[in-house]
């Protein structure tokens, strides 16, 4: 008859297995460590560090609620800018962004459609004739925001990169 049931445990195995888990741990970790830090350093000369900032601050201003992050991120990997900042400068802006739909809403609509279509344009008589308006207006604001993002872009690029140049750390920066 069998009084109890023992299970020996090889405490050496065990320890050896948590030692391989810790040093594979510690691999990934110093991995994603090199990998962040080469993030926040790619792009980080004054000027490709102002491009970057007035890009994401541009972005961040889009009309278009939902789609700034992708496309900073976007931007970012293709043109090799520095990630993290495009998206601090594309976060900084979303205030604005909100602020802004309903002036970009109006600009486009004075620079696309006559007077009589825009107070005809409040006035819909169907679902399908609200999202035709609805995409119409978006459409307004997406192209005045075209207008207006270019030379924003140019003009906080070169403003920002005359303060970067005077940050130390920056100006021995090199691409």
């Amino acid at each position: 008859m069998v009084r109890s049931l023992e299970i020996y445990v090889n405490p050496k195995a065990h320890e050896h297995r948590t030692d391989k888990l810790k040093a594979m741990i510690s691999k990934w970790l110093n991995t994603r460590e090199r990998q962040v830090a080469a993030w926040l350093r790619q792009g980080i000369s004054p000027q490709r560090l102002a491009l970057t900032l007035a890009l994401g601050f541009a972005i961040g201003c889009l009309p278009v609620v939902g789609i700034p992050t992708a496309l900073c991120l976007m931007l970012a990997l293709t043109l090799k800018l520095n990630l993290p900042a495009i998206q601090v400068a594309n976060y900084a802006a979303m205030p604005l962004q909100v602020l802004l739909i309903i002036p970009f809403v109006r600009m486009g609509g004075w620079l696309f459609a006559p007077r009589q279509q825009q107070a005809a344009m409040l006035v819909h008589r169907s679902a399908a004739q609200m999202l035709w308006t609805s995409g119409s207006l978006a459409g307004h604001a997406l192209a005045a925001w075209l207008v207006i993002a270019g030379p924003a872009v140019l003009l906080m690029t070169f403003g920002l990169t005359a303060v970067l140049r005077r940050v130390p750390v920056l100006a021995e920066a090199q691409d």
